[in-house]
């Protein structure tokens, strides 16, 4: 965290292209413009970019008193899914003899271009603009040489031949906002801009073959979901319905959603002699978080695949891999790191996701409101189980 004596130092500095300034508490589009712009970090400083709230251009403060509800709501930016990949940034407050100030720190993203609804925002000097497509170029180049997680990795084996491009363009469509302008890039430079394609290596990431590919499991053994629905409370008699449900990520998710629907039962309660209750034997949008948490959160290097498990008791989700980054047992589920950002940030455009970070706390919530049973979990080393039992009256 930054020092205050370092704070007044930037405050009294002139503004430049790691430092902005204002008064206002309430501009979130600013805010969030000045964040992307700091994580993009296009002059390349490999430093912090700061954003001061309650200061004015010249640096003295103008009074303000910086309330907890200000810190929550600049805190809430980070995961609200609306600049993607999510910034790594810190919200801290300072008390002067002229005020108080908010700092919002922002560190350089691993994973640029970062886009805020859509747009890449950079630093041009003091001032912010919007990357045209030499810049957005620049900095897919230094993703590139950045990137550490596997869905950004090349997936050699693969071309561009072994993507469904009009899927690709549908899906640009939602997560880039050309405002209205013809994008003159080659399909696999837009690609690369959304960590979708090497332009190195001339080959589909990870990512890409995951989102568009015409045959995912090819090329990622375990990218798949082996779905079991059995007659009784373990895995002794012969499945009901079983399936591999597999394919690009938008077929996959639409199709675990269908087959959710079709578990979900409800029972019409009386809770006084004026007012009946639904419950339902599971909160479906309590599974679909769970699920979503899984294929967002799975180690895609296994090759086993998730297991989604329907018992006549409970469901069992099964995720390859373990806790990841930062998260541990101690912590889980209130912290949260990102195995996969590029397929985080794709199943937030398409629609998949709302925010970050709360699927496993909404999805309790969601439980204990329906009167459930609270979700139990089996953290191992290798994978991570989530156990959901029906309610039973």
């Amino acid at each position: 965290m930054i020092s205050k004596e370092k704070v007044r130092e930037l405050l009294l500095d002139v503004e430049s292209d790691r430092t902005e300034r204002t008064i206002s508490t309430t501009n979130k589009d600013k805010f969030c413009e000045a964040i992307c712009s700091f994580a993009n970090d296009f002059p390349n400083h490999r430093e912090s970019g700061y954003l001061f709230i309650g200061a004015k251009d010249d640096g003295t403060l103008n009074g303000q008193i910086i309330t907890d509800e200000i810190l929550r709501n600049l805190g809430g930016i980070r995961s609200e899914g609306n600049i993607l990949p999510q910034p790594a940034m810190t919200v801290s407050k300072y008390s002067y003899e002229g005020g108080e100030v908010a700092v919002v720190e922002v560190h350089p993203s691993d994973l640029p271009p970062v886009r805020y609804k859509g747009r890449t925002y950079i630093r041009v000097g003091p001032r912010k603009a919007i990357a045209n497509e030499q810049e957005e170029r620049i900095l897919t180049e230094k993703r590139i040489g950045l990137a550490r997680s596997f869905d950004s990795h090349p997936c050699v084996a693969a071309s561009l031949a072994d993507l469904a491009l009009n899927q690709f363009i549908a899906y640009r469509d939602e997560a880039i906002n050309l405002d209205g302008e013809e994008d003159s890039r080659s399909i696999e430079m837009q690609m690369a801009s959304l960590r979708l394609f090497d332009p190195d290596r001339n080959c589909p990431t990870n990512a890409g073959i995951l989102l568009f590919g015409s045959n995912p499991i090819f090329h990622l053994p375990g990218a798949y979901i082996q779905y079991l629905e059995m007659p009784g409370t373990d895995l002794t008699e012969l499945p009901t319905n079983q399936a591999e449900i597999s394919g690009d990520l938008r077929t996959v998710l639409t199709e675990l959603e269908t087959r959710l629907r079709s578990l979900i039962t409800r029972t019409i309660v009386s809770v006084s002699e004026l007012r009946e209750e639904t419950r339902y034997n599971y909160p479906e949008t309590a599974i679909r978080e769970l699920l979503m948490n899984a294929v967002m959160h799975r180690n895609y290097d296994s090759t086993s695949p998730i297991k989604f498990y329907v018992f006549s008791d409970r469901i069992e989700i099964t995720n390859p891999g373990g806790l990841y980054g930062e998260v541990n047992q101690s912590n889980f589920p209130s912290r949260s790191s990102y195995r996969n950002p590029t397929i985080a940030e794709a199943m937030k455009s398409l629609g998949f996701v709302n925010r970050f970070g709360y699927g496993i706390i909404r999805a309790q919530s969601l439980l204990e409101k329906n009167d459930s049973r609270l979700a139990e979990f089996e953290i191992e080393e290798n994978f991570v189980l989530a156990r959901v039992f029906a309610r039973t009256e």
